[in-house]
């Protein structure tokens, strides 16, 4: 793939934001050196890889790699047979734990969960868990080693331990001792790696031993004591054995090391591309990509796609298609409309799959396989570059003519602009119908009105355009395919203030032609705006019919359920009286068998008569569902207003009116949460003599009057009352206040010592009609006071 169109088309932005993901030094690298792919298989592969990638940070999060350092050079000291140093070990070593915490990511949840393609990456890591244990164990930091790394290092520094102790006593025992008056300070210090004192200068033959410094005034003298000089060399002794042991350890450990080279070698490439994968991965997740579909005939059909490099809550999504009916697609219309980054979305999105890329778009979004992709994009439509000139365009379409093949894709910005108008047209549909006639896919923009009619004019050729809102003089950056685009020159001019005489003018300097065509383009956008709104509508009412049937579905379904309940209520309970019946029948064939032994009196036969035919009539009732053969309605429609409580004879169930009858009688009733439709004819108006509540007066018609809720009054004032009689007031009270619809009323009990008040809120806890309850606020009674609430 050229370097030019990449540029161009800002594909390296991508490759920068994508190197931001990886988390080692070498996975950076190698994200860095991505380039598109021209093989369809590895493209697939690569696809593949970034949406299984994908499918696991949605399952499990991120993972880093960030240990998984280059060790190239520390594997090649290795092949040779060199020891490496402290670094070198613990890069390894912190190279094998994380490799286990990859392998460890990498294992599926389930045993039986099937495989994808990472699978085989994950299981062939080999995180070395002795070699990474065994180097932990031995190497505490980069400067220190463990004590523990081997016998002879322990005894090594348990002895010099001891040396540093006896030099320490002794260089105490001279500093506070008889020396004290020729030294400087009364400190023990170290020079060239030596415990020495520092003696005043006039002083020095008084103190007998080897100076090793003097300070800069060359006032003190720093002088080993000739009675630590031997403790000092074994010392010494000590550090080069101490010395020498380290590198004992260090070349057993790289000896280990160079056991697994092969291994680490593996799983260092294999890290690095795991985090390759998982930073494409994370890429498509910041743009909410999709895996694109691939083909090699040049069919390009990109469903949504937005442009990566523009913030995801400005950008427009837009649909591009070519290569299918057509292949050559000729996007017109104003400047600043998105003419070029509809153009650069293209390329773009078509480089970023070829690299295995996840495309910002609809899923079974589909782009094709091109071995080079050629871009001249205009300079001044471009978003940092500056104004290029028309040889410079012309220098690129000659190159472009000389290798493009049916096989590239081809993206031309503003063709034949920056000369003639007449000449640059009748350039650019030369240019254009070349490209045409050998079968390459193209896309160009233009103002030119001879290319909206060479695209209507001529098949395989198809017009497009982004739309413009001259209304409010802004682009919505639509792209509509097969609708030629109109400059609305004249239009911006007028509605940024030029003069309409001015206008007026330029009109009348363009030819009739033109004017017709820009008014048939006019048209067909009015017409595809009107068409466009109208779908909106259509597709708005069919969501709001199929919410409808929806709800329908659910309310018919809740319906249904309650008539099988109530059917298979019914018939337990007919199941249950016919049980009662034979065992009526039984005891009575068994009462009748005794009187024949007995020969009773006629007068205890009849008292057992009469007791069978009670129980008959009691068994009677319970399964009288059907209407009442004695009921005859004489109900008119007068006689029924909403809300009256009514019967329904034939379902032996109660409801309340909830409209009027029609001029046929038919009325619907709700009988609980079921709305039954019924006739005046089958309808009993009922007085609910339940009612028993004081202040209630049941009329002729079945109507409750209120007689008390003028006098009930908002407080009650239980102070100085026992709690029994407190109660047994408010009980009245409150059935008093909420049938004469009270919203709320105040209890005043006192504070005192609290009986009153937790009697009262006891018995306001167990009231089903009482909603909640407070005590008063300040300026309400405070805790003297409680606050009640009805539902």
């Amino acid at each position: 793939m050229n370097s030019k169109a990449l540029q161009t088309l800002e594909y390296y932005k991508i490759i920068q934001k994508l190197t931001t993901y990886a988390s080692s030094p070498m996975g950076k690298t190698r994200c860095e050196s991505l380039l598109p792919s021209t093989d369809l298989s590895e493209i697939r592969s690569l696809q593949q890889q970034t949406h299984d990638a994908l499918s696991r940070l949605f399952k499990k999060g991120g993972i880093s790699f960030g240990n998984a350092k280059d060790i190239r050079a520390s594997l090649k000291r290795l092949e040779i047979g060199s020891s490496l140093s402290i670094p070198e070990l613990l890069t390894i070593c912190g190279m094998l734990e994380n490799c286990a915490r990859v392998k460890s990511y990498g294992r599926p949840e389930q045993s039986d969960t099937p495989g994808d393609s990472l699978t085989s990456m994950f299981d062939a890591l080999e995180p070395l868990t002795g070699l990474s244990t065994e180097i932990r164990h031995c190497i505490l930091s980069e400067e220190e080693i463990s004590d523990d790394a081997s016998p002879a290092l322990k005894q090594i520094r348990r002895s010099m331990k001891f040396s540093n102790d006896k030099i320490h006593t002794q260089l105490n025992a001279i500093v506070n001792g008889s020396a004290r008056t020729y030294l400087q300070d009364a400190v023990v210090t170290m020079r060239n790696g030596r415990y020495c004192i520092p003696v005043k200068a006039e002083y020095k033959g008084q103190v007998p031993g080897m100076i090793h410094d003097q300070s800069s005034s060359g006032s003190t003298l720093f002088v080993e004591p000739m009675a630590i000089v031997k403790l000092n060399n074994e010392l010494r002794e000590l550090e080069l054995k101490e010395a020498a042991e380290i590198e004992v350890i260090l070349s057993t450990l790289s000896a280990l090391a160079a056991q697994h080279q092969e291994t680490l070698r593996y799983n260092l490439e294999n890290m690095v591309e795991l985090d390759f994968i998982f930073a494409r991965a994370s890429l498509a997740m910041e743009h909410n990509a999709n895996e694109p579909i691939f083909n090699t005939t040049g069919r390009i059909h990109i469903r949504q796609g937005r442009h990566p490099l523009i913030d995801s809550r400005q950008v427009v999504p837009i649909d591009i298609r070519l290569g299918e009916d057509f292949d050559l697609l000729i996007v017109t219309g104003p400047n600043t409309g998105g003419k070029t980054v509809s153009l650069k979305t293209a390329g773009l999105l078509t480089l970023m799959g070829q690299a295995g890329l996840h495309i910002p778009a609809l899923s079974r979004s589909e782009l094709s396989v091109f071995t080079e992709v050629y871009a001249d994009i205009g300079d001044e439509q471009s978003i940092e570059q500056s104004l290029s000139t028309f040889s410079s365009h012309m220098t690129n379409v000659v190159s472009f003519l000389a290798h493009a093949d049916d096989r590239s894709l081809v993206l031309f910005d503003e063709l034949g602009a920056g000369t003639d108008p007449t000449e640059g047209a009748a350039l650019a549909i030369s240019i254009l119908s070349y490209l045409h006639g050998k079968g390459i896919r193209t896309m160009a923009t233009t103002h030119y009105s001879e290319l909206k009619v060479y695209a209507l004019s001529t098949p395989g050729v198809e017009n497009a355009c982004c739309e413009f809102d001259v209304e409010t003089l802004q682009p919505t950056y639509r792209l509509l395919i097969g609708i030629p685009g109109k400059s609305n020159a004249f239009a911006i001019s007028g509605k940024l203030g030029l003069p309409d005489f001015i206008i007026q003018d330029a009109r009348q300097r363009i030819s009739e032609e033109d004017t017709s065509f820009e008014d048939v383009i006019s048209n067909l956008e009015e017409t595809r705006k009107t068409v466009e709104k109208e779908q909106m509508e259509l597709q708005k009412y069919k969501e709001e019919i199929a919410q409808l049937k929806l709800q329908l579905e659910e309310k018919t379904e809740k319906l249904s359920q309650r008539r099988e309940k109530m059917i298979r209520d019914a018939n337990e309970e007919a199941h249950a009286v016919l049980r009662e019946a034979k065992e009526y029948a039984d005891q009575t064939i068994k009462q009748f068998q005794k009187f024949e032994k007995d020969s009773p009196t006629i007068q205890k036969m009849e008292k057992e008569r009469q007791q069978l035919r009670e129980k008959m009539k009691k068994a009677e009732k319970k399964m009288a569902m059907q209407t009442d053969p004695a009921h005859i309605s004489t109900l008119k429609p007068s006689d029924l207003h909403p809300g009256d409580t009514v019967k329904i004879m034939s379902l032996n169930l109660k409801g309340t009116v909830s409209t009027l009858p029609d001029a046929k009688g038919n009325l619907f009733v709700q009988a609980g949460i079921m709305r039954t439709k019924t006739n005046i004819s089958d309808l009993k108006l009922m007085d609910e003599e339940v009612i028993r509540a004081p202040g209630m007066k049941r009329t002729g018609s079945g109507k409750v009057k209120m007689q008390k809720s003028a006098s009930v009054s908002t407080e009650i004032n239980l102070l100085g009352k026992t709690v029994d009689e407190a109660i047994a007031e408010l009980d009245k009270y409150l059935d008093d206040a909420y049938i004469a619809h009270v919203p709320s009323v105040r209890i005043v009990h006192g504070k005192g010592t609290g009986a009153l008040r937790r009697g009262v809120h006891n018995y306001l806890k167990r009231q089903k009609h009482v909603s909640s309850y407070r005590l008063g606020e300040f300026g309400e009674g405070d805790a003297g006071v409680t606050i009640v609430e009805f539902k």
